[in-house]
């Protein structure tokens, strides 16, 4: 049969191979469980990404309408600048309405005052 010393070699070469398929099946399960991590980070990736493009696409959308926005306030201060000059060749034209007016009435006056006599 078995001598002692055999008997401990192959009881310490099973405790061995036992260790070793254990270390094994704690590697698998490592490796089976950062799999699946690895499947779900890329899905939550995966999501980001199509959040992303979508605030991509919506953030294009606003950047059109604020171009757009933005040539109408161009517009707009072009036709308040042209209403200012019109505002101020009619205040102009008023003014010079009025100093005729007033020069016919100081010449009306002296006709009639002056040019009797």
């Amino acid at each position: 049969m078995f001598t002692g010393s055999e008997y401990d070699y192959e009881a310490q070469n099973r405790q061995i191979v036992l260790e070793g398929t254990a270390i094994l099946e704690r590697t698998g399960e490592s490796i089976a469980r950062s799999n699946q991590i690895a499947i779900e980070t890329e899905y939550v990736g995966n999501e980001v990404i199509n959040e992303l493009g979508e605030q991509r696409e919506a953030l294009l959308r606003t950047q059109s309408r604020l171009e757009n926005a933005n040539e109408q306030l161009n517009n707009t201060k072009s036709i308040l600048r042209k209403m200012g000059r019109n505002v101020l060749y009619n205040k102009l034209i008023l003014i010079l309405i009025i100093v005729i007016e007033i020069c016919i009435l100081i010449s009306l006056g002296y006709l009639k005052f002056f040019k009797k006599k």
